[in-house]
Formats: structure tokens, C-alpha cells, sequence
């Protein structure tokens, strides 16, 4: 019975932290929360140890968090696959691998877990089967998604009473932690993870001459040298911080996953990349800025245009326009006026936008948990 609750999952890491934030939290929660055996197989170990320090680089097999985390070397040992095995994003498995998953009676569930989109079509594909041209096995498309139709969001079932108790009693330590005083009464708080990005200028530029105070909190990653030389200094250090005009830039360590957490539930505004770190923001029940990872030909134009629909239904029209019209800015889309003007309307309707991304954060829910939408599509795929 033990033998059927064990899980893989291969995780190529292709763009810096994301997908293996994503593995590892999948990884975590369905070993926590679900008592499942989960061997998680990583190619690049050194970018785990980023987002999870105590992660060993050297081990080739070591367990944190009760998950057994496995070096997907190259040529790869010999390994009995799991009953569920899970390919993330699409990367392709091992071929000794994939032959022994072929050799196996019954064969195992097999899942393509997709990058994660609120595009429409996103539905109508969830849980397709896809059988392999040669082996007797069958693997099946997994949409993470926004409606209850899709496989739904990466969240931890306590994920809301952490922040919670956070919000409640842990800010003024976070922000002593950070060597921080806490925030004025008319300061703006803003935490920046973003990739290069040609609006930035434009952005700390409103920030500097805006009448009230900003703090802009900026996590070591691939935006430093861009706001170097916007400072006009040869280099940017965890610790460092600088001012011009009305707004102060902090440079944070890179840091793990919980305590990022507490970055976005801290601040009154967060910049956002990508995938995790997007979720992460809604979860925060904070107002985000998203930007999506860049695409040719502008396709990713249209993964934000359709998120923008989502998180903007229900919220008043003129909030509903400052924050399309800052999404579209920071993603180089084509919007009416500038960032600055785009900062402005933002601005004006800051109480507006606050009270939605709270709301928002609750009907999020109705989407359904990853994790537990995965367990059940594979238990009744076990059958």
C-alpha cells in the first residue's frame, strides 16, 4: 500500500528560481499535507540552495522538509519509478527512466504539470491525455489555473493564518530585521523583483519626485545592475542603500521562500515576475504589479492582458484602468500616457486598489489548492 503513494517529480531548471520554487513547493505540500513519499529530483542544485539554504549542492540524495531530494545527473542511475510521477513544465524525463516506467504493470500516473496561465483555453485542455508513440504509457496535461475548472493555485492549507498572525504581530520585528524603522504614516512601502526591464528608469524616476516618501525594498537578483546604473554607481551589494529625491532603495539579501513571504505581506506594493513569485503576491492580499516573462513575439502580452481581466472584475473603473495601465507599462505593452502618468492615477486610487487585492485574495480561493486538485486526479487515476 506504501509502494502506491509514492511520487516523483523532475524538475529541469530552466529560468533561474522559478521552476524549482514551484517544484519545491509542490514537493513540500504533498509530502506535509498529504503524507506522500516524494522523491524530487533537481538538475541544478546550487540554484535550490538559493531559495533553500540548507540544501547541500554536493549530496546526491539528502531529505529536507521530508521530501528526499535526489541530483538528476547525467547519465542518469538506475531508479524504480514512483507510482505518480510528475514531469514539471515540460521537461523531458530520463530515457532509462521513462523505458522502466514503460516496464511497469500497472504503469505509472504520469503528469505534464504546465506553466501556469489565466488565457481561456487554459480549461478545455486541463487533464488531457496524451498516450506515448511508443510505450505503454499515457501522460496527462495539468493546467494550474485561476477558475474552479483547472487544476488550481499553489497554497499551503495554512498559508492564510501565518500571514494573519504576521500582519497582526510580526511587522515591527521583520522591519527591525531588515534594520528598518517602521514605515511613516504617509510612506509607501514597495518591494521590487522584477527582470531587466526597460520602463524601470521611468518608475524610480516617479518614485523620487513623488510628494510622499517610497521605500523600495529590491532583492538581490538580475534588476541590480539596471538600478546601478540608474544611481550612477559601478555596482549594487546586499546592505547597500541609496537615496534621490523622495525615494530610498534598500538592497536585500536573496533570500528563501518563507521569508520572501513575509516580504510581500509586509509591503503596501510589490513588483513581481513570473510565475511564483506572482502567486506569492496575490496570496499576499497586497496590491502587485505583474510582469510576465518575456516572450517572443509579445505572446506574453497576452497571458497579462488575461490575468489583468481576472484581477481587475468586480474593481471600479478608474482603479480597474490604473492598474491595467501600470501592468501594460511595466510589460512594454501599448497604453495610454507614461509610467509616471500611469503612477500618478495608481496613486489616486491607492485605497481603492488595497481593498480589492484583499478581496481578491479570497475569491482566489475558489480556484482550488494544486496540491490537492493533483492528489485527487491522481488517486482516481490509481484506481
Amino acid at each position: 500500500m506504501r509502494a502506491m503513494r509514492t511520487w516523483d517529480i523532475f524538475c529541469n531548471v530552466v529560468d533561474n528560481y522559478g521552476d524549482i520554487g514551484i517544484a519545491w513547493r509542490l514537493a513540500r505540500g504533498l509530502a506535509g499535507e498529504h503524507g506522500l513519499d516524494v522523491r524530487l529530483w533537481v538538475d541544478d542544485l546550487r540554484a535550490f540552495q538559493r531559495i533553500w539554504p540548507v540544501v547541500d549542492v554536493d549530496a546526491a540524495r539528502q531529505v529536507c522538509e521530508g521530501v528526499t531530494v535526489c541530483a538528476w545527473c547525467t547519465p542518469f542511475a538506475p531508479a524504480e519509478p514512483a507510482r505518480v510521477v510528475i514531469e514539471a513544465f515540460g521537461c523531458a524525463l530520463p530515457e532509462t527512466y521513462l523505458e522502466a516506467m514503460g516496464d511497469m504493470s500497472p504503469p505509472p500516473v504520469w503528469i505534464n504539470l504546465e506553466y501556469l496561465s489565466a488565457e481561456p483555453w487554459v480549461a478545455a485542455h486541463h487533464g488531457l491525455p496524451s498516450p506515448h508513440p511508443r510505450l505503454p504509457l499515457t501522460k496527462y496535461f495539468f493546467f494550474p489555473g485561476y477558475t474552479p475548472d483547472t487544476g488550481g493555485l499553489l497554497m499551503e492549507a495554512d498559508l492564510a493564518e501565518r500571514r494573519a498572525a504576521f500582519v497582526n504581530s510580526g511587522m515591527p520585528g521583520f522591519w527591525r530585521e531588515l534594520g528598518l524603522d517602521a514605515p511613516q504614516a504617509d510612506e509607501l512601502r514597495v518591494s521590487l523583483f522584477a527582470y531587466e526591464n526597460p520602463a524601470l528608469s521611468q518608475l524610480l524616476d516617479a518614485w523620487a519626485t513623488d510628494s510622499c516618501p517610497v521605500t523600495c525594498l529590491v532583492p538581490e537578483g538580475r534588476v541590480i545592475p539596471q538600478l546601478a546604473a540608474w544611481l550612477g554607481v559601478p555596482g549594487l551589494q546586499a546592505g547597500e542603500a541609496h537615496r534621490r529625491g523622495n525615494l530610498a532603495l534598500h538592497i536585500l539579501p536573496f533570500t528563501d521562500q518563507d521569508a520572501y513571504d513575509r516580504l510581500l505581506w509586509a509591503c503596501d506594493l510589490n513588483f513581481v515576475r513570473g510565475e511564483d513569485s506572482c502567486v506569492r503576491a496575490q496570496w499576499a492580499a497586497r496590491p502587485l504589479a505583474w510582469q510576465a516573462y518575456p516572450q517572443a513575439d509579445e505572446a506574453h502580452w497576452n497571458k497579462t492582458n488575461a490575468l489583468l481581466a481576472h484581477y481587475t472584475e468586480g474593481l471600479a473603473r478608474d482603479a480597474a484602468q490604473a492598474v491595467a495601465a501600470m501592468w501594460r507599462h511595466w510589460n512594454g505593452m501599448p497604453a495610454a500616457g507614461g509610467l509616471a502618468a500611469s503612477w500618478a492615477a495608481w496613486r489616486a486610487q491607492r485605497v481603492a486598489i488595497e481593498a480589492h487585492a484583499a478581496d481578491w485574495c479570497a475569491r482566489l480561493r475558489r480556484a482550488g489548492r494544486l496540491t490537492e486538485k493533483l492528489a485527487e486526479f491522481a488517486e482516481n487515476k490509481l484506481k
